[in-house]
């Protein structure tokens, strides 16, 4: 991998400083300085703790990210919203695990994302999930293509800027057209369930009522945080609880996983400096309940 930026005052600023400031992560910089890739100033080879006082264009060198043997790589069908050499935005479908663990190993979305960048002869073999859905919540979902991107991007994903729109049927009448919850959440004990406790991490959660029905609420939903479970567990809370969502309490009659999809994403590309969003369609599942519900 080869990344370029241009520095373009005449101000003396260490390399280390001038990468960090562009959003290399110290991790990524700490391999550098144990010769795991290389920086040149105009293409001359220097060090992390050089000084460069003058206008100049600064490259970094990594070598590829050799993948983990533990994640076997599937061929399993992907649907791919876009891809360049950066990112990879993807429709996960419902049931489909974001990364391996106790429930599959082998053809989560880590392991169907690894076989494309073989097929497609990629150098670097390492997916970053950037939006991690639950395994029944359906949509768009990030992935970097490798770590540099990853990096990049992290201080959006701290920051909460990135802009994660969410399409949820919830059980009952909503009192009020649009509304925050921000009950602070954390683990139920001795359960996988989300609570609201004053003990909890802040959590922020906004939503519009898009569609009303006899005894069932469409919202358009607006994450400000990003906790575990937060839209179910914030409607459950409220007393409305996601239908299909039988770990929160919701009604399994209309539908067999919780009504939420991953609608929309948006972010700042760190690489082009452009603001984008992706959409997801809404999956035939949900078109059927959305119908049944009409």
């Amino acid at each position: 991998m080869k990344f370029s930026w241009q520095k373009g005052t005449t101000q003396g600023i260490t390399i280390r400083r001038f990468l960090s400031d562009r959003g290399l992560s110290h991790r990524v910089l700490s391999r550098i300085n144990h010769h795991e890739g290389q920086v040149r100033v105009d293409g001359r080879k220097v060090r992390l703790q050089a000084v460069v006082d003058e206008p100049a264009t600064v490259t970094v060198m990594l070598p590829p990210e050799h993948p983990d043997e533990n994640v076997p790589p599937s061929t399993g069908p992907l649907a791919i919203l876009a891809a360049d050499e950066n990112w990879l935005v993807i429709d996960k479908p419902a049931g489909m695990t974001s990364v391996p663990g106790p429930h599959d190993r082998e053809d989560t979305l880590v392991n169907r994302v690894k076989g494309y960048l073989m097929q497609q002869g990629a150098r670097d073999l390492v997916p970053h999930v950037i939006t991690r859905l639950d395994r029944f919540t359906s949509g768009v979902t990030l992935v970097a293509r490798h770590r540099v991107a990853q990096g990049l991007i992290n201080p959006q994903v701290e920051q909460h800027t990135l802009r994660k729109e969410y399409l949820a049927v919830v059980q009952g009448a909503l009192a009020e057209d649009h509304g925050f919850f921000t009950g602070p959440l954390e683990r139920q004990p001795g359960t996988n369930r989300q609570w609201v406790s004053a003990t909890g991490k802040p959590a922020r959660t906004e939503y519009w009522v898009t569609a009303r029905y006899a005894a069932a609420t469409q919202v358009r939903v607006r994450l400000h945080t990003g906790r575990t479970h937060q839209i179910r567990a914030h409607f459950a809370a409220a007393g409305h609880p996601l239908l299909g969502d039988e770990l929160y309490g919701g009604p399994t009659v209309l539908i067999e996983r919780q009504a939420l999809h991953a609608r929309a994403l948006g972010f700042t590309d760190p690489f082009t400096d452009r603001a984008v969003t992706y959409c997801a369609p809404i999956p035939p599942d949900l078109q059927q309940l959305l119908a049944t519900l009409q």
